[in-house]
């Protein structure tokens, strides 16, 4: 007998309403075949056997989700991410432990999984709806709704083999959408369709939070997670590495993953006259090298030069940059007032920010010598560091800095403050 979607009366007892999914030490395993046998005289010349080893993509998961919650799930590729949300979604079957759903659930996972594309649009509405546990009279009653989300009014009789696929995993997602789930299992389909279609998605999951639905999203989009989850889970190798709000996972998760990975100037590209160079650049947090680099950080860029000759006026400069993204700021000493008449031999730059207003997210750093009138190029060291900001001082997570703004509601009609969530 399948464990999955099981509710005894202990479970009913035990207060069903606060507790919208339960997963029980979970495990599930997939095989892994070494030398399978592709005819019949070599599946009897091994003696009837194929072989294989038993990977856990899953190995003794535990975890509640609360009614109401929004739950984020983080992790590398193979992670075991999308194993456990289709073992949640009864797609697959565990082979330990039992998965406990209390609430009616919608998965938007293969979209338009149950679609035929023989059907017209109208017919698969009916058919999918069906299939995700709704009866004909609601799905008469909110026919309208899907079509309207998705957008397809001209298209809704048609066959959906004569549909892009970018109709079809709209129509998809409008009937799983719509379906009224109190609970929905997302699994990274937050960039389907078009820009409008994709804000038109938001705004529903906007809606369904304030309804105070019950939301799992497995993603590799943390900006996603710090904004829109209560609460977030690391998954590493199949077992729950971490569990706890948001920006404390994704920190951990991203310091783990950097820590992973050895940094280098191995991506760096120079350029320049020579006569100065940068040889190295450090990032110091409160004068201490290595350390995380945190939004409100007293941050110290340290950049370590050498000369071949007396060099006259020269200027250093920065550039920060989200990384693959827009500029942020490209101070420079002569900015600064701070550029000497001449500089010789070796020697260090230290460029002060007290008070880092970077947000979360991925950033690159690069650096530049040049002559006093910055048209003369000395070195310009592209990539020469790349750094994360994590959470910091500040609650903000959209853009790229914050601007420290203070708020201030006043009306003959404003009453009180609600406690931050």
């Amino acid at each position: 007998m399948s464990l999955l979607g099981r509710v005894n009366a202990t479970d009913e007892a035990a207060g069903s309403d606060d507790v919208a999914l339960r997963v029980d030490h979970v495990s599930k395993t997939f095989r892994v075949h070494h030398e399978r046998a592709n005819s019949l005289k070599a599946f009897v010349a091994s003696g009837g056997r194929n072989r294989y080893d038993d990977f856990y993509a899953l190995r003794d998961v535990s975890l509640e989700v609360r009614t109401g919650e929004a739950l984020g799930i983080i992790g590398h590729n193979g992670s075991g991410k999308s194993t456990l949300l289709k073992c949640m979604a009864q797609i697959l079957t565990p082979n330990e432990g039992e998965i406990v759903v209390n609430k009616r659930m919608a998965a938007l996972l293969e979209l338009g999984a149950g679609f035929h594309p023989e059907l017209s649009g109208r017919d698969n509405v009916f058919l999918n709806a069906a299939i995700l546990g709704m009866a004909r009279k609601e799905i008469e009653e909110r026919f309208d709704a899907i079509v309207a989300f998705s957008g397809l009014e001209e298209f809704i009789d048609s066959p959906v083999k004569t549909y892009s696929s970018g109709m079809y995993v709209r129509l998809a997602f409008a009937v799983a959408i719509n379906v009224d789930p109190e609970l929905l299992l997302i699994d990274e389909i937050l960039a389907v369709g078009d820009v409008t279609f994709q804000q038109k998605c938001m705004e529903k999951f906007v809606e369904l939070r304030e309804q105070n639905r019950t939301l799992v999203l497995v993603t590799h989009d943390t900006g996603s997670v710090r904004h829109f989850c209560d609460r977030a889970i690391w998954l590493d190798h199949g077992t729950i590495k971490a569990d706890g709000k948001p920006a404390d996972v994704i920190d951990e998760y991203t310091e783990t993953m950097l820590g992973a990975e050895e940094t280098s100037q191995g991506g760096a590209v120079r350029r320049g006259s020579g006569e100065i160079w940068v040889e190295r650049v450090e990032l110091l947090v409160d004068g201490v090298a290595d350390a995380p680099v945190r939004t409100g950080s007293k941050l110290t860029i340290r950049l370590h030069f050498d000369t071949s000759e007396v060099v006259p006026n020269p200027v250093f400069a920065v550039q920060i940059s989200r990384l693959g993204g827009a500029m942020v700021c490209a101070p420079s000493s002569r900015d600064g007032d701070a550029v000497p008449e001449s500089i010789s031999g070796k020697g260090t730059v230290d460029i002060d920010v007290a008070d880092l207003p970077l947000l979360p997210g991925p950033f690159v750093l690069h650096c530049e010598v040049t002559g006093y009138g910055r048209q003369h190029i000395y070195d310009h060291l592209q990539n020469a560091a790349s750094f994360d900001v994590l959470s910091g001082n500040t609650d903000e997570v959209d853009g790229l800095v914050t601007l420290r703004p203070t708020w201030q509601v006043t009306g003959t009609g404003v009453h009180g403050k609600i406690d931050k969530q």
